[in-house]
């Protein structure tokens, strides 16, 4: 049975809220201050889910949406509103978040942002297409908009039956240095990782050698061991003039354009002896932060991602722990800080899950003059930037880093200062 709403707010997934009786009700596809016919599609206790049936009321920042896979393919969701307004849209779930953790006196949330089209460097396919929207199915193509060119005329060139089975990462960009698998150079196709190769660690020693499955080995480290790796996934990529290697499989930005200028923003006025790089994945950050402090301290979980830190790295004083950051405070933190003195700065970039409590209490307790924090998920972000303002921080700058736009999904960065 249709009903007719007047939509409220727009919520983190990207999903618009309304009310029916006092239930609330959750609509994709829809904008703040829209009059829509909808029908509820799942019904819980607390709350319903609904699709549009008829706009009757559109706002004036509805627009038709470029992609003609749009609502059938997962990716976008926010197609449908046009390109600085769905950034107003972020900037506003962003400072919701922030809010409703109790944080008083936000500092004005600045926007980094770049291209909105062909943005998008690395891709998932499964079976050689996309996933369908909330679906297992399938969804064929031969071009995606919001990919990078790389991308598209290897969709556009390479048939549907001619792409590899299974979940297949893909990134291409012009930005890639390292031979490539693709003709062009500048695209990598993963291959599947050897999952006999993970059966066992090994000791890490030696240079990284150019076999294509061979054990990664590096000089001089006692505190981590590493894994096998494919070496035809190994990417490596020029970013602000800076040579970074990661593989393929793993994480890696695909945004690059709006990774350069968090890159240049993280690191305006930061300098010192000692350096903190808590979740440090392959070094992104230290690679240009290493320029600036005598040494860098380098703390990651995936011990695959710091052997490419350590690579890197090279050439600058640093330390790696192929830690959990629970297992760096409680074994290694102190006795770092006795050899090396305290940290001047750090930047802290975690999971969607957000920081450990163990590293939230440590830096609470720490009082390191600089914090920069980047993150995946604006709720768990605002939860840890509430334990640093409650400890004495003082929360100085709050950026969205605008990594997906057509997307709701939200990444920021925080800028904290402690002082006497």
């Amino acid at each position: 049975m249709s009903q007719i709403v007047r939509t409220q707010k727009i919520v983190s997934g990207g999903d618009c809220l309304a009310q029916i009786n006092g239930k609330n009700v959750f609509i994709p596809f829809a904008l703040p201050s829209e009059t829509l016919e909808i029908e509820i599609t799942k019904s819980f206790r607390d709350y319903d889910m609904a699709k549009i049936t008829r706009v009757l009321e559109a706002s004036p920042h509805r627009v038709t949406p470029f992609c003609p896979l749009y609502g059938l393919c997962g990716g976008c969701n926010m197609q449908h509103i046009n390109i600085e307004e769905q950034k107003n849209l972020r900037k506003e779930i962003l400072k919701d978040c922030f809010e409703r953790e109790g944080i008083k006196n936000l500092p004005e949330i600045e926007i980094i942002s770049g291209n909105d089209r062909n943005y998008r460097s690395r891709v998932q396919l499964t079976n050689g297409g996309f996933n369908k929207k909330e679906s297992n199915e399938i969804v064929h193509l031969e071009a995606c908009p919001i990919a990078t060119k790389e991308i598209n005329e290897y969709l556009k060139n390479t048939a549907q039956n001619a792409r590899p089975t299974g979940r297949v990462h893909i990134f291409g960009d012009e930005r890639i240095t390292s031979d490539a698998n693709d003709i062009s150079k500048k695209l990598i196709v993963a291959e599947e990782r050897d999952k006999s190769a993970f059966s066992k660690e090994v000791r890490l020693e030696g240079k990284i050698s150019q076999k294509r499955r061979e054990k990664l080995k590096l000089q001089q480290n006692r505190q981590f061991q590493g894994s096998s790796l494919n070496q035809n996934n190994r990417c490596r990529v020029k970013l602000l003039e800076k040579n970074i290697t990661f593989d393929v499989q793993g994480f890696f930005q695909s945004n690059l354009e709006v990774l350069e200028k968090s890159i240049t923003e993280i690191s305006k006025n930061l300098g010192g002896n000692n350096l903190l790089d808590m979740y440090s994945g392959c070094g992104t950050f230290s690679v240009f932060l290493s320029d600036f402090f005598e040494k860098t301290c380098l703390v990651e979980h995936n011990r695959d991602a710091i052997v490419f830190a350590e690579e890197n790295l090279s050439g600058k004083k640093h330390e790696s722990f192929g830690l959990s950051g629970e297992k760096w405070v409680k074994f290694s933190a102190e006795n770092y800080i006795k050899a090396n003195g305290s940290f001047d700065a750090a930047v802290i970039d975690p999971p969607r899950s957000g920081m450990e409590k163990e590293i939230s209490k440590w830096l609470c307790s720490k009082k390191i003059p600089q914090l920069r924090s980047v993150s995946c998920n604006p709720s768990t972000h605002a939860r840890d930037a509430s334990f640093l303002v409650k400890s004495g921080y003082k929360l100085t700058k709050l950026y969205l880093l605008d990594f997906y736009p057509h997307t709701s999904h939200i990444e920021s960065m925080a800028f904290f200062e402690y002082t006497e």
